[in-house]
């Protein structure tokens, strides 16, 4: 067979192969068996020194010219095999956009979000204003103009995260009662709500919770309003037929001071393992705002008088709601936030 013969040949069976291949895979595999370097039609061309010189040309445009066409056809060949494969992918990957999606759960309002609106829509609602301040907090303010100096016992009483010497996390939100104090004159009727940070955590403590504070200032400021005050907020938190009573207690920062404990929710008063067969829960703890404090804002407790307050917003939420463990409100468990 001649040169030419070979071509022609070639040229058919290049046409035959083209018609049978259906993937990108055995269509590389023909490239390579006729245009590789050691592909037929490149074979073809290093035969041409065996030809006579007058030949050469002729048969090398024929080689050229098959070798053209064979590149454009397995270009050709491949945009085809390509259309072809995406189409059989969107077919198998197709959608059917009238079916139903999949529903996405609404979020839900965190218990502690819900319940701090609401103490904050009471105390509003009373008259109260609403006060912020920082949670990264001088020492002097988180204890030194509260009554606390550094060598007070009552410092044990709260486990401090200390950023440096005079610098601490608050662990409470009566700092901002001070500063609030500080730059504005009587009457001061303001709550505070945040967070606050201690080095505690168990079934009912964390390092991290919230708290909300009051304070209110004014002439002739008894315990009387004090009482008024927290009696109402309670029966509007949990009900006009819970009782109420107020234990004296000890705070630095205020005299004479109380603890207020409202009756077990659970129970109401019977006595349960909640509130240790008492009948009672406390809730929070309040007093007569101490006049040294009044030092340290230059307000005269001979004409000023006032009380505060301060309740954990989990520990009301666990009343309201009736968990046992502080660490649910901060695991995130969808099953836990979902009740509310």
């Amino acid at each position: 067979m001649d040169l030419r013969q070979e071509i022609e040949a070639l040229e058919s069976e290049i046409r035959r192969l083209l018609g049978e291949v259906d993937s990108l895979e055995a269509l590389d595999r023909l490239r390579v068996d006729f245009l590789g370097r050691k592909g037929k039609i490149t074979l073809l061309t290093k035969r041409l020194g065996s030809l006579a010189k007058e030949e050469r040309p002729e048969a090398g445009k024929a080689i050229n010219r098959l070798k053209t066409w064979a590149a454009e056809a397995l270009e050709e060949k491949m945009r085809a095999v390509k259309a072809a494969v995406r189409a059989r992918k969107l077919q198998q990957e197709r959608v059917d956009v009238t079916l139903p999606g999949r529903r996405v759960p609404a979020g839900r309002e965190h218990p502690i979000t819900l319940v701090s609106r609401e103490i904050t829509d009471i105390f509003t609602g009373m008259g109260f204003d609403i006060a912020e301040g920082p949670e990264v907090e001088l020492d002097y303010y988180n204890f030194e103009a509260l009554n606390i100096p550094k060598d007070h016992p009552a410092r044990d009483m709260q486990d401090t995260f200390y950023v440096s010497d005079n610098v601490v996390l608050r662990t409470h939100t009566s700092p901002v009662q001070v500063r609030t104090m500080e730059k504005q004159r009587p009457p001061v009727r303001i709550i505070t709500l945040g967070a606050v940070y201690r080095c505690d955590s168990d079934v009912t403590h964390t390092p991290m919770f919230h708290q909300v504070e009051g304070l209110l200032v004014d002439e002739n400021i008894t315990m009387g309003d004090l009482k008024g005050v927290l009696t109402r907020f309670v029966h509007l938190m949990f009900g006009r037929d819970i009782g109420v009573r107020f234990r004296p207690s000890f705070f630095p920062f205020t005299e004479p001071s109380a603890e207020v404990d409202i009756q077990c929710v659970i129970c109401k008063g019977k006595g349960c393992r909640v509130c240790a067969q008492t009948g009672w829960l406390e809730i929070l703890g309040c007093g007569m705002v101490d006049p040294a404090v009044y030092g340290f804002v230059d307000y005269d407790p001979e004409i000023y008088s006032g009380f505060a307050w301060g309740l954990g917003v989990e520990r009301v939420a666990m009343l309201k709601y009736g968990i046992n463990d502080l660490r649910s409100f901060f695991e995130n468990d969808m099953r836990f936030l979902a009740q509310f």
